[in-house]
């Protein structure tokens, strides 16, 4: 019964966004016209990529990615030559808005993805957290490492001071990320948290497998809500700016930040920087997953706060 109540509500959920998007006009579905322009020069292009658009597809049905919205506003860059007609310098989830940068030449490529690898590239991120994070900076130093467990494969784990995998064959990768609180305040009536991240490390999944570690899981994340935070219309969590330094140009390109009222006003900041005594974290329960001593992940009770 549980289960079918779940995919009843994940159903609703998505009658919900289609009536807001396609009847409303409400948070509409990313176009093949629509693609933001952040910074260009003859060998970069940096795109405020949409929520819920994958960059690029071997799948005929996706007719919108950001590889074919580009193909549509700039065919005359298109590079027959490479998979997918551009060169991705690096990745943002299919769920994730903001700073995506393409380079437009071989070499503009290699000279960033050497930046990459040099650790030499700044990124940083706003996004809505569920519950309200006490401290205003934490540095979260915790290893990553992929779910083995059937079905969960496409998600992350982390290694914390009570868990850790206890196989070889299991790759665990050092992760790193800061967050600083920007705000505290209400999300459609529950609390939640503005913060900043900024990830030391670039791994799959980081920031949110980090953020819902701790307890504080990015607001309408689908996958790592075990598909239970379906009411709100996106995933908050966003690449506000991205500076990749090379031998041509420093590319630094700033996307707006969405998570704001007059984007959408079921983000409510509190006027100063105080959680009420009546708004704690124990008023909002959330299933998360940690890793597990048989390098699986499991289900836990998400009310760890910090």
């Amino acid at each position: 019964m549980g289960k079918y109540l779940q995919r009843l509500q994940v159903n609703l959920h998505w009658l919900h966004a289609w009536v807001c998007r396609g009847v409303l006009g409400q948070n509409r579905s990313a176009t093949m016209e629509a693609v933001e322009i952040m910074y260009k020069s003859p060998n970069f292009i940096v795109v405020n990529k949409h929520y819920d658009v994958k960059i690029n597809s071997n799948d005929s049905g996706d007719r919108v990615t950001v590889a074919t919205q580009l193909a549509y506003r700039f065919p005359q860059l298109v590079d027959a030559s490479v998979a997918h007609q551009f060169r991705f310098v690096h990745r943002l989830d299919y769920s994730t808005s903001g700073a995506l940068c393409v380079a437009l030449n071989k070499k503009a490529s290699a000279d960033a993805v050497k930046a990459f690898k040099k650790h030499k590239v700044k990124k940083s991120y706003h996004a809505l957290l569920r519950g309200h994070v006490r401290e205003n900076y934490l540095r979260i130093d915790k290893p990553v490492y992929p779910n083995s467990l059937e079905g969960y494969t496409h998600m992350m784990c982390v290694v914390d001071d009570v868990s850790a995998p206890q196989s070889d064959a299991v790759k665990i990768l050092p992760a790193v990320t800061d967050l600083y609180v920007i705000q505290r305040g209400l999300y459609d009536g529950q609390p939640a948290s503005k913060v900043l991240l900024k990830p030391l490390t670039g791994r799959r999944h980081q920031l949110r497998v980090h953020c819902w570690s701790l307890g504080h899981p990015v607001v309408g994340d689908y996958t790592y809500s075990m598909r239970r935070d379906v009411k709100p219309y996106r995933m908050m969590l966003h690449a506000h700016r991205l500076t990749i330094p090379t031998s041509a140009e420093t590319v630094d390109a700033v996307v707006q930040d969405p998570f704001v009222p007059e984007v959408d006003s079921k983000w409510h900041p509190f006027d100063k920087d105080e959680i009420p005594p009546d708004m704690d974290d124990s008023s909002s329960s959330f299933e998360t997953v940690c890793p597990s001593s048989k390098t699986q992940c499991q289900l836990m009770d998400g009310k760890r706060t910090r």
